[in-house]
């Protein structure tokens, strides 16, 4: 509804067409590696896409390309653009399904990761239209704070936990992240300690990034539930839904996932049947803010919460995650990435989210679309080689 008031706004304004789509693949090394069950990263690539039109006003949106970021823009600048170039950008449902039909097959991996970033930057020029918010055009409900979370303390040695922690109580992050790896026994004896050293008063939460069977899973769970975290993020492989549904049922520590998920059809079956307590699409990859905003309210459709992932991207995508954490009833807490890298201190003028967040609060944006500038100097010098 609040899509289609926006829509009847911005056919006064004549002249809304596509005259170009860019990618920027860009690369960095990050301030200190983020260090998980599949190893510790030191370097991390996204694209950011600029979709200009002829009425003068661009937008822009990011796509989750870890790895091989040329390639992305290749798909970008050759598959998508020409189905772009000419079109009205405030027809965002037909442009989307247009690329979709870029590449046969089911929907995933590179092609919607594609579509991501192109479709964030076409909401960003609606809103800009439209001089609206983002959160505003998906019709929001009243936020202008959403809850985060700092992501996150990362596997290692006891005292390197330790110390990881730490930094982010001080940084007066009322809900943390620990990251949980094999062998299960270190793992449960990490839950314990970072519980009693964090107190009660601190809410955990973990993520094994597809760590363990669904054995261990199970091992872990219970240390979990005696320590009460509130969530067990992706214990198994996100194709393993039998695996979960059996988790769901031996493990009383609620079950988060959805990072890996493209589509609405790749969660549907984990959320109707309420396995999962937490929903957790990534808009970078998720198709952008048009399927996860439909990933979201199915979720709310069945009492799953929504929790953002924002992984190791950058503060586009941060940003967009930020408009649909104000707008869906369903939000929980959304991820906050505490590192301090280029792609969320450069790109823009904005600070990164885990800079502006008081207490665990992070301020909606109010300016028209994404609400950010791009300092494309900086982008440049970011550009991948």
């Amino acid at each position: 509804m609040a899509t289609g008031a926006a829509a009847a706004t911005t056919d006064t304004v004549p002249g809304i067409r596509i005259t170009d789509v860019i990618a920027h693949p860009l690369t960095q090394t990050l301030p200190r590696p983020t260090i998980t069950s599949w190893g510790a990263y030191s370097e991390v690539s996204i694209v950011l896409v600029e979709v200009r039109t002829d009425a003068g006003i661009a937008g822009v949106g990011e796509t989750l390309a870890r790895f091989s970021p040329k390639a992305y823009a290749e798909l970008i600048e050759t598959s998508l653009k020409p189905r772009l170039v000419g079109q009205d950008a405030r027809n965002i449902g037909a442009l989307w399904q247009s690329m979709r039909r870029a590449l046969s097959g089911r929907a995933g991996g590179m092609l919607i990761e594609a579509i991501a970033g192109v479709d964030i930057a076409l909401w960003d020029i609606l809103g800009k239209v439209a001089g609206q918010p983002i959160y505003r055009l998906l019709g929001g409900v009243g936020r202008a704070e959403v809850p985060v979370y700092a992501a996150s303390v990362n596997w290692g040695t006891d005292e390197f936990m330790d110390q990881e922690l730490d930094r982010y109580l001080e940084k007066g992050f009322p809900r943390i992240k620990v990251k949980i790896a094999n062998p299960v026994r270190e793992a449960c004896k990490r839950i314990e300690r970072l519980r009693k050293r964090a107190g009660d008063g601190i809410e955990l939460c973990v993520d094994a990034n597809w760590a363990y069977t669904l054995e261990e899973a199970v091992e872990v769970g219970r240390a979990l539930t005696d320590n009460d975290y509130f969530w067990f993020e992706e214990p198994l492989r996100p194709e393993d839904e039998q695996g979960y549904e059996e988790l769901h049922r031996r493990c009383a520590t609620p079950l988060a996932a959805g990072e890996s998920n493209y589509s609405l059809d790749q969660a549907m079956r984990l959320l109707a049947n309420r396995t999962l307590s937490f929903l957790q699409p990534d808009v970078a990859r998720a198709g952008g803010i048009s399927e996860t905003r439909r990933m979201a309210e199915f979720a709310a459709a069945h009492d799953v919460a929504y929790a953002p992932h924002i992984g190791m991207s950058g503060i586009v995508c941060e940003t967009a995650s930020v408009h649909l954490a104000a707008a869906m009833p369903n939000l929980r807490a959304m991820e906050c990435e505490t590192d301090s890298s280029p792609f969320k201190t450069a790109i823009t003028g904005a600070a990164p989210g885990a800079d502006r967040q008081k207490n665990g609060l992070l301020p909606v944006p109010t300016g028209p679309g994404l609400g950010i500038e791009v300092d494309w100097d900086a982008v440049a010098r970011l550009r991948s080689r």
